[in-house]
């Protein structure tokens, strides 16, 4: 199980950090991700980590603003969104992928897990 917390509303220009914890049986994972949906639009990729060396991946949208990062001992992953916009607007989602390659790393498909979303509002 997934569980994403830390969302919340706050100003343009301001700061969040969500976190995403495993819970129960835990497996070794290839990497996690988050995700966002915004009303009236498509699941869009935001950022992944690789579970193994830690390699990063960003959308161009959040690349300077964001930070993805992992406590493996924790089996947890976080997302420091700095900067934040109204288009960040969103709920955000954490997922896990248990296998896959870089090439995919961006698509919702590549994930087996999924937490259950924590919306994310930034007001102008």
């Amino acid at each position: 199980q997934l569980q994403a917390f830390g969302g919340g509303l706050v100003q343009a220009g301001g700061s969040l950090r969500l976190s995403c914890a495993a819970s129960g049986r835990t497996f070794s994972s290839y990497a996690m991700g988050w995700f966002r949906q915004a009303p009236g639009k498509e699941r869009e990729f935001v950022a992944a980590i690789k579970w193994s060396g830690g390699s990063t991946y960003y959308t161009d949208s959040v690349k300077g603003r964001f930070t993805i990062s992992r406590n493996n001992a924790k089996n947890t992953v976080y997302l420091q969104m700095n900067s934040l916009k109204p288009e960040d607007t969103a709920v955000y989602y954490c997922a896990k992928a248990l296998r896959g390659i870089q090439s995919t790393i961006r698509l919702p498909t590549t994930y087996h897990y999924w937490g259950q979303g924590t919306q994310v509002t930034v007001s102008s």
